[in-house]
């Protein structure tokens, strides 16, 4: 049990959609019912959130950033509080947020996948249509949470969260196996996730390509690709010449740009499948000599299910893969601007707002 005083106040972060983090002051929330109060340790920012609420608010509907809340939705911290009707986590249990808070009732809500929930007045994600964990207290529903092992750190947790579980599950739509060589399109945070679990999958060579000379080089100094391509209108004959002429049995496309789309589906050797996960962006293709005659498979890939991120969680631990290695720069909260700054320009690995232990 957790003995704590809490405050009245708390410090939180919204995204006013002009690129700035708008720091301000908020009351601390109460658990009801089948809810936890949970002491943040570590939020990480996600390229989604850069790319639909930060410098604009892109997201329309029930599914687009509602003005005034808090952002974050890769939170990972303790619960200090815990309301009535609670079944699974008590006070000083580590958890990891399942982002998306789905009615729990619907189809593919009783499949796990909360992220496809279909109501649109229950669904809700954490950091855009309702609190997130750029705070010092998240209030979160007790069904939305995985349980953090002791060997994993809250920043590791975070990734869990939302890029490490959408990489994973992509990966099972393909799989992976020491028989694949892989190519990664796009090596940002998702990309590099990609590569370190690509890894411990067993894939056989690691491709990785990427516009930015920082993420090459990150890519290149953890060991998550054997080999790291610029972009650029060769990488195709790059990709065959690296794999004896025939392409990768795998490409994992993480960028959502265009050309490295068409890169990904016209360097998968015949017979090859494909996973799209970088969201955005368009693809052009010539469906016969592209996807057809070569028997190609494309998939796409939204996230995950809350029970194959508990998987993940307990590979994790079996494979001692430390998420947080992808994080290159940790900030507290105070200085949440700059986080989210950095983390816009892309010349970083992951970028985390830390608390307590975490901030190192």
């Amino acid at each position: 049990m957790i003995s704590i005083t809490l405050p009245e106040e708390m410090s939180a972060a919204t995204l006013p959609g002009n690129s700035t983090a708008k720091l301000e002051a908020r009351r601390v929330p109460q658990p009801g019912h089948g809810e936890v109060l949970i002491r943040m340790k570590c939020s990480t920012i996600c390229g989604s959130d850069i790319r639909c609420i930060y410098h604009e608010h892109l997201g329309k509907g029930p599914e687009g950033y509602q003005d005034g809340m808090i952002a974050g939705h890769e939170p990972c911290g303790q619960i200090i509080k815990t309301g009535p009707g609670c079944r699974r986590f008590r006070e000083g249990d580590r958890v990891i947020v399942y982002h998306i808070s789905g009615c729990g009732v619907c189809n593919d809500c009783r499949r796990g996948y909360m992220i496809s929930c279909t109501s649109e007045k229950f669904r809700r994600a954490y950091g855009w249509q309702r609190d997130g964990g750029m705070a010092d207290y998240l209030l979160a529903e007790e069904k939305d949470l995985v349980h953090l092992p002791d060997s994993l750190s809250y920043a590791d947790g975070a990734q869990v969260a939302c890029g490490f579980g959408t990489v994973y599950e992509g990966l099972e739509k393909i799989g992976i196996s020491g028989n694949d060589a892989v190519l990664i399109t796009g090596l940002g945070p998702v990309g590099l996730a990609a590569g370190a679990l690509c890894r411990k999958l067993g894939a056989r060579k690691i491709i990785g390509i990427d516009v930015i000379d920082e993420r090459l080089k990150i890519a290149r100094d953890l060991g998550l690709c054997d080999e790291v391509l610029r972009s650029g209108p060769d990488n195709v004959d790059e990709v065959r010449t690296l794999t004896g002429g025939n392409g990768v049995e795998r490409a994992v496309e993480c960028s959502a740009n265009a050309s490295a789309r068409n890169t990904a589906l016209r360097a998968t050797r015949k017979w090859g499948r494909m996973v799209m996960i970088g969201e955005g962006g368009k693809l052009e293709m010539n469906p016969s000599p592209d996807m057809i005659h070569d028997q190609k498979t494309l998939h796409g890939s939204w996230v995950t299910s809350i029970w194959k991120m508990e998987e993940l969680v307990e590979r994790l631990v079996h494979w001692n893969l430390h998420p947080a290695e992808l994080i290159t720069h940790r900030f507290p909260l105070e200085k949440v601007n700059d986080a989210y700054a950095l983390m816009a320009s892309g010349r970083c690995g992951k970028v985390a707002v830390c608390f307590d232990e975490e901030l190192k």
